[in-house]
């Protein structure tokens, strides 16, 4: 018989997959909150990561975050450009304005 150690849960999330839906809620964050100013993905990531030490590491975890969220309908890239969604901006709306 295996035993579990006791830390261990059936819910916990990946160390890496929790860190992309952080970096994933930091660029949507940034693409709300800067619209209607329209950034290239190249910009948008400077913007994000301007000052790390780890600009290089951290500009590939902002693509990659770029490119989760243009998958699940949360971000468009029209011509190179970051922009939300309607979806998006729906539920920066709702976060703002409605009673949760």
């Amino acid at each position: 018989m295996q035993d579990q150690p006791s830390e261990a849960s059936d819910h916990e999330v990946p160390p890496t997959e929790a860190q992309d839906i952080r970096d994933q809620g930091v660029v949507l964050i940034h693409v709300l909150t800067r619209h209607p100013t329209l950034l290239t993905i190249p910009d948008l990531v400077r913007e994000i990561t301007a000052g790390s030490e780890n600009e290089a590491t951290e500009g590939d975890a902002m693509e990659r975050a770029v490119r989760d969220l243009t998958g699940v309908g949360l971000l468009m890239c029209p011509s190179g450009l970051a922009v939300p969604t309607p979806a998006a901006q729906r539920f920066l709306k709702i976060l703002y304005e409605g009673n949760c």
